[in-house]
């Protein structure tokens, strides 16, 4: 008897094309508002893409984004969606104190509340910014009140990465539950498989792949996450920005909507909520 499909998580990381960390030497913080803010039009595409497809998915936004655009937090919420947190102000975690870390993601799960009119289980650092370094950063967020994190990315990156933690949902601090993005293990490593910069750096074909591997061979789900900017073609162009910076940040940006089309229509997706917060985990994640 064949198993039933698995459901995948959709995910996307609500900021715009100015917040991105790789911009931060460019763009000033108290330069962003202003800045064109393109997110309201492009988070409205995707819930289009997603109303066509009958997908649901997990939208961890900004609570700088919230506080200025409360109706689209509300257009998220109403069309079935869950609503996450991605911090306030895309502070990376690893660049806070215990304390400024403990204000910027109580400051932004309120902020959500308070619009959306329900609670705020999840949580994602900017660029995946939780690792060995800032262990402490699980139990901050147990205790204001987080029911599970998708902070970690078990590969070796130049930006962010903890290779040797678990690959699939483990226990963490006060009982939360962290959701790693998903990984491909090969020849003695871990390989990125879940969106971002590289659904539009490798073809296609090569994403479809790799979550059928991990459907298929770990009996597991994918989580998969992007940005609405990198569905946004016209998007302002810094000038001076270093050549890999400028490669990451729009390569192929231009054929990324319909990579996502294709990808809505490949695979069974859900939300983080849904797809896990009932499935059993282990206890605790090696060393803590």
């Amino acid at each position: 008897m064949l198993a039933p499909p698995i459901t995948n998580a959709l995910t996307i990381d609500v900021e715009d094309w100015f917040q991105v960390s790789a911009m931060a030497p460019y763009i000033r913080r108290d330069e962003w508002d202003s800045r064109e803010c393109r997110v309201e039009r492009n988070v409205d595409r995707i819930l289009g893409l997603l109303d066509e497809a009958q997908v649901k998915a997990t939208f961890f936004t900004l609570g700088w984004i919230a506080e200025r655009y409360p109706q689209l937090v509300r257009r998220i919420v109403d069309a079935g969606h869950e609503l996450a947190s991605h911090g306030y102000g895309h502070e990376r975690a690893s660049d806070l104190s215990r304390e400024s870390f403990r204000a910027d993601v109580s400051r932004a799960r309120g902020l959500l509340e308070d619009i959306a009119g329900q609670a705020v289980q999840g949580y994602r650092a900017p660029s995946f910014s939780i690792d060995a370094s800032n262990l402490w950063a699980f139990d901050v967020l147990a205790e204001t009140g987080h029911g599970y994190s998708s902070s970690v990315y078990p590969i070796a990156h130049d930006h962010y990465g903890m290779p040797d933690s678990p690959r699939f949902p483990y226990r963490v601090a006060g009982g939360l539950l962290e959701i790693p993005v998903t990984t491909v293990r090969a020849f003695d490593r871990n390989w990125p498989g879940s969106g971002g910069g590289w659904f539009r750096l490798m073809p296609y074909a090569m994403t479809r792949f790799l979550i059928r591997r991990i459907n298929r061979e770990d009996r597991a789900p994918a989580v998969f996450y992007f940005h609405p900017w990198e569905i946004d073609a016209g998007q302002p162009r810094v000038p001076g920005i270093d050549a890999k910076t400028r490669f990451r940040h729009y390569v192929n940006i231009g054929r990324t909507e319909g990579r996502l089309r294709q990808l809505l229509s490949d695979f069974r997706w859900g939300r983080m909520d849904e797809v896990f917060l009932a499935a059993p985990v282990a206890a605790s994640a090696p060393g803590r």
